[in-house]
């Protein structure tokens, strides 16, 4: 199993791991585990499965779920961090 941070698609078939801060409290993460197909035809079309959505989790337990999975189906790892799209109001 290989596992590294990247920007585009590295392979047909991965995992990928989002975790990010909750926009309604500050001190709780949430985590996005996908697994995305590619299909190599002309159009480039991904099936995204979504295996937790949105969940509180710590980074440790998404990435220890996500290791899990992928090592089970032997395909690889994408980690992504994202930043709140919360907006603060005056």
């Amino acid at each position: 199993m290989d596992e590294r941070s990247v920007t585009t698609p590295p392979e047909p078939d991965y995992v990928r791991v989002r975790v990010f801060s909750d926009p309604e409290q500050d001190t709780m993460t949430l985590a996005t585990i996908e697994r995305i197909v590619v299909k190599p035809d002309a159009t480039l079309t991904q099936r995204v499965r979504k295996l937790i959505d949105k969940r509180p989790m710590t980074r440790d337990a998404a990435l220890g779920f996500a290791r899990l999975y992928a090592a089970s189906k032997r395909i690889n790892l994408v980690l992504t961090a994202e930043e709140s799209e919360r907006t603060t109001t005056n």
